[in-house]
């Protein structure tokens, strides 16, 4: 139902051929809002000297197959922002315009696995006990998750063979360690994260990616590590913080005209300040090296990457490792809930199982 225009003065029997010759009236004033996707913007202007609101936003994609692969012939001017392994990301157009104004992330050649991941479906919320993720889950995780395939393109990074031009902090003490599995470091490696355009202050998103190799999940984190998880998060914290200030300034310089105003802007709205900044991890990761996202409170997440049952809050984690008795208390002790996709292995070969009373199956 559209809103009264009882005040507006405006008649509500206005013919469309009217209401479609305002558009080309509007004189734009300032820009009010915008998504971090970019999707979506909000303007203040004004149509023969009354202010108006205009929101824009681009239309959803064609779902027919013919037409995607038509618009997929119209992609020009593709620059590859990195690549890992089978995952590479991109910024591009369909239009004449030199400026990029699409995010494409490949993953090839992929698996499986990823097909499951990506395609639509329906979801479920699950409980995880301890003594679940003991006697299915860890065992599943070591066997088929762990492997060197799966973690290769992390290792790449922590070994300096790849991505070395993304990084964007590296913590002081990164290579301080003498254990194999490098269990005594506590040393981190802050890198965009592939969904980032690398260009939106406040859709910012990097991933801290820890040395150590001996933790996997949330699930492996323990009242000892209260310590180390703390000083990573207040340094990761003030990183990204300056990652996303020194964006901002970037921007404002090259708009500058030489006088105050882009500095000005930059001093009372781009600051990034710490408590604009959040960390938290998620259960099930998505690949089993432990490491923490870290973004902008702002962002918008695509889909639920930050929903209840996908994130969990590294300081809630740390404040619930706080409480708990002894050392090596740890989260493999306690219930997690969390959704999953009915395509999943997990699903399908373990808690819709454990639903229907029958035997689990992740070993086939």
């Amino acid at each position: 139902m559209a809103p009264s225009t009882e005040t507006s003065g405006i008649a509500s029997s206005e013919s469309k051929e009217t209401a479609e010759s305002l558009i080309p009236l509007f004189s734009l004033t300032k820009i009010l809002n915008q998504d971090q996707a970019g999707r979506r913007v909000l303007v203040l202007g004004t149509i023969n000297g009354q202010q108006g609101i205009l929101s824009l936003e681009r239309a959803a994609f064609p779902s027919s197959q013919d037409t995607i692969q038509s618009f997929l012939a119209t992609l020009s001017n593709t620059k590859n922002l990195g690549a890992n392994d089978i995952y590479r990301w991109y910024l591009s157009n369909n239009t004449s315009s030199e400026s990029p104004g699409l995010k494409l992330n490949l993953i090839w050649p992929c698996t499986d696995a990823h097909i499951r991941k990506y395609t639509i479906q329906q979801v479920r919320y699950v409980a995880e006990t301890p003594g679940i993720y003991n006697e299915h889950i860890k065992p599943w995780i070591e066997r088929t998750q762990r492997t060197s395939k799966r973690l290769d393109w992390i290792y790449n990074i922590l070994d300096g063979r790849t991505e070395q031009d993304d990084i964007v902090y590296r913590s002081a003490s990164f290579g301080r360690h003498h254990n194999e599995d490098k269990s005594d470091s506590e040393g981190f490696l802050l890198l965009p994260d592939l969904n980032w355009d690398r260009r939106t202050v406040k859709s910012l998103h990097l991933l801290a990616i820890v040395e150590r190799r001996d933790l996997w999940s949330l699930r492996g984190l323990k009242k000892k590590h209260v310590p180390w998880l703390k000083q990573m998060q207040a340094e990761i914290v003030k990183a990204a913080a300056d990652v996303g200030t020194k964006l901002a300034w970037q921007q404002a310089s090259a708009t500058d005209d030489g006088g105050h105003e882009a500095r000005n802007r930059i001093v009372s709205t781009e600051v990034v300040d710490t408590d604009q900044i959040k960390c938290y991890l998620h259960y099930q990761p998505t690949y089993y090296h432990f490491h923490v996202h870290v973004v902008h409170v702002m962002l918008e997440a695509e889909g639920s990457t930050q929903s209840v049952g996908k994130a969990f809050g590294l300081e809630n984690l740390v404040s619930q490792l706080e409480h708990m008795d002894g050392e090596d208390a740890g989260m493999d002790q306690v219930d997690l809930s969390y959704f999953m996709g009915e395509e999943s292995d997990l699903w399908k070969k373990c808690f819709s199982k454990l639903k229907q009373k029958e035997k689990v199956c992740l070993d086939e």
